[in-house]
């Protein structure tokens, strides 16, 4: 069978069928509504949402076919030795980092290629595809496909790269150009991203961390922490199949129709979360401040709930400048004493004990 290819000259669509997608627009407007108040409702919403950038992170990176799990993640960085999974491991850090550092230029940046192109260098650093020219376009063709198929037997084949310059020049002017609904506007703009995959590595995790920015720089979100991943995983083969029909028979509508239920599914799911962590914290407070008899309780937890996964050496090195050492340990001593936090491993030596916060890690999942 000859493989999709991309649908050269039918973006952007000329039309959509309102009357068919505005229920779902609703949806969706509604339950990002819900979410965003929720995160605004929190006083310490960065500390808080951190799980869930992991957990984003982790889940983008699974698409892509890593295996590591967010624990492992977590307990290579308090010191686990993760040998066997170490090349997935970094993937998913590097997704955190370059999330992280697309949020921060946003503050100099427009959403734009130079910011996209900047996150990929950071993406690809020394994991796999660093030699596939981390932060530039290609300059070759590549295809969608099993591992080792041709061009003639891929499941899809991008636009030539003669041609990236040109469509990404089109798909950046669409992204900033105005639109009926600028949520329908952010499903063709996911889409054509994934269609002209620019990048020889590294395009569908650039291509879902572009949703929570597009947000953001819209006004549809206060923060960028709305993450789509976990959703299109558990969806992964109408995700592709919805992708792919864009090409092969032009049916935009039918993607954003999968792409609304998605960001709707998404953000019903954070906004558990989101409230489910805050009761946590909110619960924790009042338990650590009798536990501890210490006013800088509340510091320690906050570094918990960032580092749920942890060292006593870490946690030490996180705290002492607010208690010193001692009242770390103390602390720290408190809370396993009292079954609060978890001893994942003993210390020995000069090998410090490694700690777990077990409810954190059941919420985020």
């Amino acid at each position: 069978m000859a493989p999709i290819r991309y649908h050269s000259d039918q973006f952007p669509p000329q039309q959509h069928d309102y009357a068919k997608l505005v229920s779902y627009i609703s949806d969706a407007q509604q339950a990002l509504g819900r979410y965003d108040g929720m995160l605004n409702a929190i006083p310490n919403r960065d500390i808080l949402i951190a799980p869930m950038m992991n957990k984003e992170a982790e889940s983008s990176s699974r698409i892509e076919g890593t295996q590591a799990t967010l624990r492992q993640v977590m307990e290579y960085e308090a010191g686990i030795d993760a040998a066997a999974k170490i090349d997935d491991i970094q993937e998913i850090i590097n997704y955190r980092m370059a999330l992280q550092g697309a949020i921060k230029q946003l503050a100099e940046l427009p959403l734009s290629q130079r910011l996209i192109k900047n996150t990929h260098k950071i993406l690809l650093d020394g994991v796999r595809g660093q030699k596939s020219n981390p932060g530039a376009f290609r300059a070759n063709q590549n295809w969608i496909g099993p591992p080792g198929c041709d061009e003639e037997n891929a499941l899809f084949v991008p636009c030539s790269a003669e041609d990236v310059p040109e469509r990404i020049s089109i798909w950046e002017k669409y992204m900033h150009s105005k639109q009926a609904d600028e949520l329908i506007q952010l499903a063709v703009v996911h889409a054509e991203f994934e269609a002209i995959h620019p990048f020889l590595d590294g395009n569908g995790r650039i291509g879902r961390l572009i949703v929570p920015l597009f947000l953001f720089a819209k006004d549809h979100i206060q923060s960028p922490s709305f993450y789509i991943s976990e959703e299109l995983e558990k969806n992964r083969e109408g995700y592709y199949l919805a992708l792919r029909a864009v090409s092969e028979h032009g049916h935009w509508d039918e993607w954003c129709i999968f792409f609304l239920k998605t960001i709707a599914n998404q953000a019903n799911r954070n906004f558990d979360k989101a409230k489910s962590i805050l009761s946590l914290y909110n619960e924790c407070k009042f338990k650590i401040t009798e536990m501890t008899n210490s006013v800088h309780a509340i510091t320690s937890l906050d570094y918990i709930f960032t580092m749920p996964v942890f060292s006593s050496t870490q946690f030490c090195a996180n705290v002492s400048a607010h208690i010193g050492r001692q009242g770390a340990m103390k602390i720290l001593h408190a809370w396993r004493d009292e079954n609060f936090v978890e001893t994942l491993r003993g210390g020995s030596g000069r090998r410090p004990e490694l700690f777990v916060f077990r409810p954190l890690l059941e919420i985020v999942g």
